[in-house]
């Protein structure tokens, strides 16, 4: 999968949230949410089915996703691990071993381990 950037991730979540949804809809929430202009938001729109991640249908300019949101998490967060971390996973979670977690998250956290065990 090719890599999404910034603005074209924020589509998607306004697409994955919604879909189908029309790219007037989309431009409406857009403009609303990051204040963009229709020809900015089209234009996004237009590099995501480039990029074979959206759909578009007629009539209407009816868009859906052909790359779901948990694909796009786990290479961006592969990227990200590859990117800040050398690639060790271990180093990615030790990042985190400071920060205060609830205890439920804590258990959510031992059930996530449990389960690749």
């Amino acid at each position: 999968m090719e890599k999404l950037f910034d603005a074209e991730l924020r589509l998607m979540e306004i697409i994955w949230e919604r879909e189908p949804i029309s790219a007037k809809e989309i431009s409406v929430i857009a403009a609303k949410q990051f204040e963009w202009n229709k020809n900015t938001t089209y234009t996004v729109i237009k590099r995501l089915i480039e990029k074979k991640v959206l759909h578009r249908d007629e009539p209407g300019f009816i868009c859906s996703s052909i790359v779901k949101r948990d694909v796009v998490q786990k290479a961006e967060t592969n990227t990200l691990i590859e990117k800040l971390f050398g690639g060790s996973k271990k180093a990615f979670f030790a990042a985190f071993a400071d920060e205060k977690l609830t205890s439920d998250e804590v258990e959510a956290l031992r059930a996530l381990i449990k389960k690749k065990e």
